[in-house]
């Protein structure tokens, strides 16, 4: 029917972006991937580097209060820290700031030795003075009301308890330093046990790179041939889905065309027989009318009614006409015998066989990345074995075997070392304890047999013996007060500036400044680590940085820099550099690709001249719009049964009724069936036209615009596909030196975060500060300093002791004058 082809051409836009999308026939690209290495096998470090002294902490920050009594300034930075470490008493400016830095120590080591020195010739001069009856020695005295006040003497008990306190912790700290110790070994153990299994499983990740590039080589046809098919489709798919959707446009113009000229045909032979029936009822009205019931002037004016509207009882369109299109359809036949749509589903076939294409001509470049691939597998193989790590660990391993069995070799002897140094410094203490013994004894014999009423002549046995305690105190005091001073003074001089030169430094990390100081070592070195290690003292490698890489737990490979030796990744990157090198010759020729033959083009060109342009639609729209008959036969049957009513019943009546029902039946007959053939619904027919027009308008420019569109997609990649293959070829480029700089920077984060992680080796200096500081200074420091407050209350002891105890003697003699009796 003439009105599908309307409804055809009012879908066509819709239809070919569904065949664009059903054509396309673009292989999915799959996206980049990012490479899964799994995780670095790890050791767990056992060493907890942390002491908490507990109770005995208290003594500790005692003893630090008074060092800093001693020595408040701060560390010596500059060359002033470099004094310490390399003393040359011919610099007299450095000496003088070294003796004003240490005037604490200085001035307390001076008192000591005065001490040490004085304290025995005052005993002398005491024992003198006694024999000739001075200081006490006199065998009289007055007993004075306020002698009992003198009673006091003040206690070192405290000092002693804290000396021995400090004594046997430094013992009890022994189990904890051999837990250190062992806890230290072990973790180097699994440390060189580890590493080797952690540089294996580094290495064996390759196999994850290849892989993946492995199946991106495989797959070059879908991931390079599919990204050059998806950017020249952005080209090629709209013209030739255009060019396919032409096939439709064709055979949709051919059945409209035959439409139009069946339709045509119909019109044509049905208005005849129409026109000549409306002729014949025509003429049979007019007889009727010469009836003589029309001269009647009651009926004249019906029957003149009647005779008026005869004229309009014809047919209104003439569909003779207009012209046949036969012709036109003839010619559109003739181009239809070309089959459009296959040579189109050739051009969709030898554009999407771009990834076959992209696989055959670059099989060549494939072949030697693959074994460019093998190539730098067995080259990180030999150039981890240049290496000797494994026998390097193995050697390391037992030389850990070996120095731990040599420490435990000498834990005995550290042991009778210990016990012998216990035994000593016991017997400092109880040289302390005999003389507040004998100190205690003579006050408590003393108070207990003293009596205020008896004269010193007849003062008690208990009394007298509390006197010969005292004054025994006072004896073994100038025996052992000096011995002790000297060293405590001893102790104190060297305990005390390693505590502040040493142990409080490293606390605070200001003893690596002094480490770090350049030319400490070498005059000509900048660092003295990387210029033994590596001859370049000038590299960024200190001993802080050192030791906080290792306290992070980083690995030792940038904790010492070792790419100075063992750069992998400058090798890693040598084999991305020549596996770039591969792609270089890589080139892919798409000028064997033909999108449309030119018997498709010389097809669409020849629908173009079939003359579709020539057909007058409007002619067709005009006749159309005009309808069938002139007037509505149903409304005139009607409106002349009704003026046969107003006659008098007769012959006249009866045939214009005839003649009604004969015009009905005509238009049911002929009339309905003409219009049905025109059209079906309403309006329709207007539609129908109009799309005919349309269709001849866009006939020239839409074909016209294929034809371009077709050579220019043709052009592109016959002739301008070089940038675009260019442009996707270094995106695959990319994509397989991806996966190699995944692994680089895998393998560089791995090894300065995973890889032989040097904790233990933080964790040994920091054991070392816990042992020497903690262990073995803390309790030495608090020993002397508990020991020197007692030996510096021994003065007063003595003092105290030489004036009680001739309250508590008793005397031979006893001058007059010289006693009083109490009040």
């Amino acid at each position: 029917m003439l009105w599908k082809t309307g409804l055809i051409f009012l879908c066509w836009g819709l239809t070919s972006g569904e065949l664009q999308d059903s054509q396309s026939g673009t292989p999915a690209t799959p996206a980049r991937r990012t490479l899964d290495f799994g995780y670095v096998p790890s050791g767990v470090y056992d060493t907890v580097a942390y002491y908490e002294p507990g109770a005995i902490g208290i003594l500790f920050n005692m003893m630090h209060a008074f060092l800093y009594v001693v020595q408040p300034n701060p560390f010596p930075e500059g060359e002033l820290g470099l004094m310490f470490l390399n003393f040359r008493p011919e610099n007299i400016v450095l000496t003088l700031q070294v003796i004003y830095y240490e005037i604490g120590f200085v001035v307390c080591t001076a008192l000591g030795l005065l001490f040490t020195v004085l304290l025995p010739l005052v005993g002398l001069l005491f024992c003198l003075c006694r024999c000739c009856d001075n200081c006490g020695g006199e065998m009289h005295q007055r007993q004075r009301k306020n002698a009992d006040c003198l009673r006091g003497l003040l206690t070192t008990l405290a000092g002693v308890l804290c000396a021995y306190a400090a004594n046997q912790n430094l013992s009890s700290q022994l189990k904890s330093m051999r837990r250190l110790v062992k806890s230290n070994l072990k973790d180097l153990h699994t440390f060189a046990n580890q590493t080797p299994a952690q540089i294996d499983y580094l290495i064996s990740q390759y196999g994850t790179v290849e892989h993946h590039v492995l199946y991106d080589l495989d797959n070059v046809g879908l991931l390079l041939g599919g990204r050059i098919h998806e950017e020249l489709g952005k080209d090629v798919q709209p013209a030739l889905n255009a060019a396919l959707s032409m096939t439709g446009t064709m055979q949709d113009t051919k059945d409209a065309l035959e439409n139009v000229s069946l339709t045509l045909e119909t019109l044509q032979e049905g208005t005849v027989k129409l026109q000549a029936n409306l002729s014949l009822v025509r003429g049979s009205l007019s007889n009727a009318l010469n009836d003589p019931v029309c001269t009647d002037p009651r009926s004249s004016e019906i029957c003149r009614n009647i005779r008026s509207t005869l004229p309009r009882l014809e047919i209104a369109a003439n569909y003779s006409s207009l012209p046949d299109v036969t012709n036109q359809l003839d010619k559109v036949n003739e181009v239809l015998e070309t089959d459009l749509g296959q040579i189109v589903e050739k051009g969709y076939t030898s554009f999407n066989d771009t990834p076959t294409l992209v696989t055959d001509q670059t099989r060549n470049i494939v072949e030697g990345v693959k074994v460019l691939l093998d190539d730098i597998g067995s080259n990180i193989s030999t150039f981890t074995k240049l290496f000797p790590v494994h026998s390097s660990l193995t050697n390391f391993t037992k030389m850990i075997s070996h120095t731990h069995s040599q420490i435990e070799d000498i834990y005995p002897h550290a042991d009778q070392m210990d016990f012998y140094r216990w035994i000593c410094c016991i017997t400092l203490c109880c040289m302390v304890v005999l003389i507040l013994t004998f100190n205690f004894l003579g006050l408590l014999c003393g108070i207990l047999g003293f009596d205020r009423h008896a004269t010193p002549t007849t003062r008690g046995c208990v009394s007298n013996t509390g006197g010969n305690l005292l004054m025994a105190g006072v004896g073994f005091s100038f025996l052992f007060s000096w011995v002790l001073m000297g060293v405590i003074t001893a102790l104190f001089l060297v305990g005390g500036n390693l505590e502040k030169l040493v142990c409080e430094p490293f606390q605070t990390r200001q003893l690596f400044k002094v480490l770090d100081t350049p030319n400490l070592v070498n005059s000509a070195w900048k660092n003295f680590i990387p210029g033994y290690l590596y001859n370049d003292p000038e590299m960024d490698l200190t001993a802080y940085s050192l030791y906080s890489n290792c306290k992070d737990n980083r690995g030792i490979y940038s904790a010492l820099h070792l790419d100075k030796i063992f750069n992998i990744s400058a090798f890693l990157n040598t084999s991305v550099v020549s596996g770039s090198r591969k792609f270089e010759g890589m080139k892919v020729d798409l000028r064997g690709i033909i999108l449309l033959e030119s018997e498709g083009k010389q097809n669409l060109i020849s629908f173009t001249k079939t003359g579709i342009n020539e057909i007058d639609f409007a002619a067709y729209l005009e006749e159309v719009n005009k309808g069938v008959t002139r007037i509505n036969l149903v409304d005139f049957a009607t409106q002349l049964d009704a003026q046969a009513d107003q006659l008098s019943k007769g012959t006249l009546q009866t045939s214009l009724k005839g003649h009604a029902n004969t015009i009905r039946q005509i238009h049911i007959q002929q009339v309905i069936p003409l219009e049905q053939s025109m059209v079906i619904y309403p309006f329709a027919h207007f539609k129908t036209a109009t799309s005919l027009k349309i269709s001849q308008q866009m006939h020239f420019r839409t074909f016209i615009d294929v034809l371009a569109a077709v050579d220019a997609a043709q052009f592109l990649i016959s002739h301008n596909a070089t940038f675009v293959v260019s442009q996707e070829t270094e995106k695959y480029k990319q994509t397989i030196i991806g996966y190699f700089k995944q692994y680089i920077d895998w393998i560089r984060t791995s090894l300065a975060l995973e890889v032989a992680t040097c904790k233990p080796l933080s964790n040994i200096v920091d054991t070392a500060e816990i042992l020497g500081c903690s262990f073995l200074l803390d309790s030495m420091n608090t020993f002397w300093f508990g020991l020197g407050c007692s030996t510096l209350f021994l003065l007063p002891s003595i003092i105290l002791s030489v004036k009680l105890a001739k309250f508590y003697l008793s005397q031979i003699h006893q001058a007059g004058d010289c006693y009083l009796a109490p009040q």
